[in-house]
């Protein structure tokens, strides 16, 4: 007896087992620069399928609009990530990498960001409230539109001593 495809389908549904595969297998970027590993996918897949990936290496992986709600990613390579739209709400990611990571639009509610690298980080049009940041090294990086709330960030310059605050004149342009 043949076995049709569709009858094939049907019993991949059947069996959950097609579902599976959809929810594990990460969505791959339109145009992507590299073709992921087989390694960096298991990682993905790790993290989608267990909400975890201790010291995992994500470094350039595609999570856009992943909900990553309470997520362990303490010590993880997210370098160059594509972490648009992610919720990382209540996330750890104490001494994670995220230098050149893309977190536009990206819920950071609660998250755990201690001594992290957040080198050249886009946050344009985030939100970040009451993150910690305690420790983290903080260059470059674009707040763009940013909702930040009970969040200590540095946008650069020196600190001013407590006590030397002046008013200043704004600056009105000449025609």
């Amino acid at each position: 007896m043949r076995t049709t495809v569709t009858q094939k389908f049907t019993q991949h549904i059947q069996t959950g087992a097609f579902a599976l595969l959809l929810i594990a297998m990460p969505a791959l970027a339109e145009a992507p620069m590299q073709i992921p590993t087989p390694a960096e996918q298991a990682n993905v897949r790790r993290l989608i399928l267990t909400n975890g990936c201790l010291g995992c290496d994500l470094a350039g992986a595609d999570l856009t609009e992943a909900h990553l709600i309470g997520a362990d990613l303490r010590d993880a390579n997210l370098q160059w990530a594509n972490l648009t739209g992610v919720n990382l709400e209540g996330a750890d990611l104490e001494g994670a990498d995220l230098t050149g990571a893309n977190l536009t639009g990206a819920y950071l509610t609660n998250a755990y960001l201690a001594n992290t690298q957040l080198i050249g980080v886009n946050f344009t049009n985030a939100h970040l409230y009451n993150v910690d940041l305690t420790g983290a090294t903080m260059e470059d990086i674009n707040l763009a539109g940013a909702d930040v709330f009970n969040t200590p960030i540095s946008v650069g310059g020196e600190e001013i001593p407590e006590g030397e605050w002046q008013l200043l004149k704004p600056v009105i342009p000449s025609k």
